[in-house]
């Protein structure tokens, strides 16, 4: 062992000498960088001396350039109770008399001295507390917005700027329809809109059921003001352990409509009921006693109770053949649909404006309100189905569908829907987990 450290000291000694110290260190900086370790060397080997030139180059400093900073700020404070313009504005930091000299005297700006608890104001200000643009939500929906322009300010209305999601809700009824939808925080608006797409199948006054399960994806916007709940994108609804989805369907004509799995409408021509959410007090029945005449009569409608004012509207697509006064009826409007079908509203307060004999009408579209006009001892709508102008039971008689998506569109529907199948699967699992 020591004949061998002696042959590689002096194997070492003359390395050395024939190449120098800082090569050898050079070398093994090399080694190291290069990621191998060299424990030994095998005999034979033999080690090329590789070329190497120092240069030196003198680099010149890069320009950095300055980053434009925009020191102005967006912020926002909600409207407390008893808030006046002034105290919004300290809160917000502004610091601007031109600005609040023009809010106070110009009289575009004056929806701001009519604010409403828990709306949203928000100013855009620079570095010194000067008002560049403000924005507050209008009642009709727009957005009031104002912006220093120079030395003066521009007032204008607009349409405020939103972000459209999706949002998913499942629930399990267990009282109402509506206790369900609160308690997973489902707007109001998409809760009628469900009772609207599976009315057709689904008689909300009788056919409820405890244990009946929804699932609902639906469109929410937000921007300027508060969100806003838009449209149902598809749906599910268990009812007596029937399962009934609906997918919205937008045709190339611009139409749009809800239909099943397979393409078929859920739409009927006509609507079971022209109020929402009412309870019936009278039904289809041969004999009656009559509250204000007194006396036993066929009563060949169903009367659906509701508030003086309730919208009232057309079961169907339809013309306007009779809007006026009629003894017992009170004010009533009369649609022919087609050539059999034809359907009354009566005991009205007033018509919807530009209701008139003649005018067309669509399904849903509101043609008056509920009241107690004619022979009428209460507010109710009077409401009859009639079939080659004969009545019948607009609660039990089968109606018919309206249009399927056209065979041509099929493949892009079932292609359109099937990844909205897998949401609803998801809320669905969710009201089995206990996602009530």
């Amino acid at each position: 062992m020591s004949k061998i450290i002696a042959i590689l000291a002096q194997s070492a000694a003359a390395f050395a000498a024939r190449f120098g110290v800082a090569r050898i260190m050079a070398a093994i900086l090399l080694t190291a960088l290069s990621g191998v370790a060299a424990f030994g060397l095998a005999p034979g080997t033999t080690t090329e001396i590789v070329p190497t030139q120092r240069i030196t180059r003198d680099l010149v400093q890069p320009k950095i350039a300055a980053l434009a900073v925009d020191d102005t700020y967006w912020r926002e404070e909600l409207v407390r109770r008893g808030d006046t313009l002034g105290a919004i504005l300290a809160r917000l930091d502004v610091d601007d008399v031109a600005a609040q000299r023009f809010l106070r005297t110009d009289a575009r700006a004056r929806l701001l001295y009519q604010l409403r608890p828990g709306k949203a104001l928000r100013v855009r200000t620079d570095a010194d507390g000067r008002v560049l643009s403000l924005r507050y939500p209008s009642q009709d929906g727009e957005v009031l917005a104002i912006d220093r322009v120079g030395g003066d300010f521009s007032v204008r209305s607009m349409h405020p700027e939103t972000a459209v999601s999706l949002e998913l809700r499942a629930s399990e009824v267990r009282s109402s329809l509506f206790a369900a939808a609160d308690a997973v925080e489902l707007p109001d608006a998409v809760t009628s809109q469900l009772a609207d797409i599976f009315s057709g199948d689904i008689d909300f006054l009788h056919d409820l059921r405890r244990g009946d399960r929804f699932s609902v994806l639906y469109e929410m916007r937000r921007g300027e003001g508060d969100p806003v709940a838009g449209q149902i994108i598809a749906a599910e609804f268990v009812n007596k352990g029937v399962t009934y989805r609906a997918f919205l369907w937008r045709s190339s004509d611009g139409t749009d409509g809800y239909c099943d799995e397979g393409g078929r409408s859920l739409r009927k021509a006509f609507l079971r009921s022209p109020v929402a959410f009412t309870r019936i007090t009278s039904g289809f029945s041969l004999a009656r006693f009559h509250p204000f005449l007194h006396s036993w009569r066929a009563h060949k409608g169903v009367d659906f109770a509701a508030p003086s004012g309730t919208p009232v509207r057309a079961a169907g697509n339809g013309k306007v053949t009779v809007a006026g006064w009629q003894t017992g009826y009170g004010n009533v409007i009369m649609l022919q649909h087609g050539a059999s079908y034809s359907t009354v509203y009566a005991h009205l307060s007033r018509f919807a404006p530009e209701v008139k004999r003649g005018m067309r009408v669509t399904q849903g579209e509101v043609i008056g309100y509920v009241g107690m006009t004619g022979w009428a001892t209460g507010p109710h709508l009077h409401y009859e189905f009639r079939v080659d102008n004969v009545q019948k039971n607009p609660l039990t008689i089968a109606l018919p569908d309206a249009q399927p998506v056209p065979a041509a569109q099929r493949a892009a529907y079932a292609a359109q829907i099937a990844p909205l199948s897998e949401e609803l699967a998801l809320g669905r699992g969710m009201v089995f987990a206990g996602g009530e």
